[in-house]
């Protein structure tokens, strides 16, 4: 994609998790988005991203789900994700669940050439190097597994957050280390899913943070709920929320004040 649009017609796909527990980070998206000159749709058509049926070895349903998403996002300039996880789904698997079907292996191809992670894209397609975003807070980042193993997502995030007036980042030992959600993984391996975010809360808990920050709301609900189970006081954002300045409902797992 040599020849980048100077207004691009970005396509979000806001993925399950934020559509039905937290869609703020949904509208950060949007906000961060236009901030950097995108024109920005969602499509209605969206559904899952088919990684859950792919992981779970059910490569039929993993299809047909594919193929809904690259019909409803191969017509925008771009695809954005506010989840490494989504966002390596179709970047890095959907050619692969393609690769013996002539139709929908090149279809599958061109989605995933366009897709990219939402800080990602901010920081090294748009150029983005900083944000009019202010948090009073000592905050640690989380690197979440596919985010950074399959797209190389570390140093964006922390580039922006370092623009963020008052935010103090501290760095997480073993930052890159699994959280233990894995998606179907901690339903399926409960008990070494939890021995795994015990571990990671102990080291979060070591930074001193008021806040833990992730690109992934899977591994931030596995993280922050634990969290809570031990009674820490840390508080859990996605990293969206931050840079769009906009921090003003609960963090998560902490509930929501119903209106009178």
């Amino acid at each position: 994609m040599a020849d980048r649009p100077q207004n691009p017609h970005v396509a979000l796909l806001v993925t399950c998790l934020v559509d039905l527990m937290r869609p703020e980070i949904g509208f950060a998206a949007v906000k961060l988005l236009e901030q950097a000159g995108c024109r920005v749709s969602v499509p209605e058509a969206q559904t899952c991203c088919g990684q859950p049926a792919y992981n779970s070895g059910d490569r039929a349903d993993a299809q047909a789900i594919a193929r809904q998403v690259i019909a409803a996002f191969e017509a925008f300039d771009y695809i954005v994700v506010p989840s490494g996880s989504c966002a390596g789904m179709l970047h890095a698997h959907y050619p692969a669940l393609f690769a013996d079907d002539p139709a929908w292996r090149p279809r599958a191809e061109a989605v995933a050439a366009k897709t990219h992670e939402l800080v990602s894209f901010l920081t090294d397609l748009r150029g983005v190097t900083g944000v009019p975003a202010q948090l009073n807070a000592v905050v640690t980042y989380h690197d979440s597994c596919s985010g950074l193993r399959e797209l190389g997502i570390r140093e964006q995030p922390r580039k922006l957050l370092k623009t963020v007036a008052g935010l103090k980042l501290k760095e997480l030992e073993g930052s890159e280390v699994c959280c233990g959600f894995g998606g179907t993984f901690c339903v399926k391996y409960g008990a070494i899913s939890d021995r795994i975010v015990a571990d990671k809360t102990a080291d979060i808990a070591a930074t001193g943070a008021d806040l833990l920050l992730a690109g992934d709301l899977g591994c931030l609900m596995n993280m922050a709920g634990k969290l809570t189970r031990q009674g820490h006081k840390i508080d859990c954002r996605h990293v969206a929320e931050v840079l769009a300045d906009m921090t003003d409902s609960p963090p998560i797992g902490r509930g929501r004040v119903e209106p009178l």
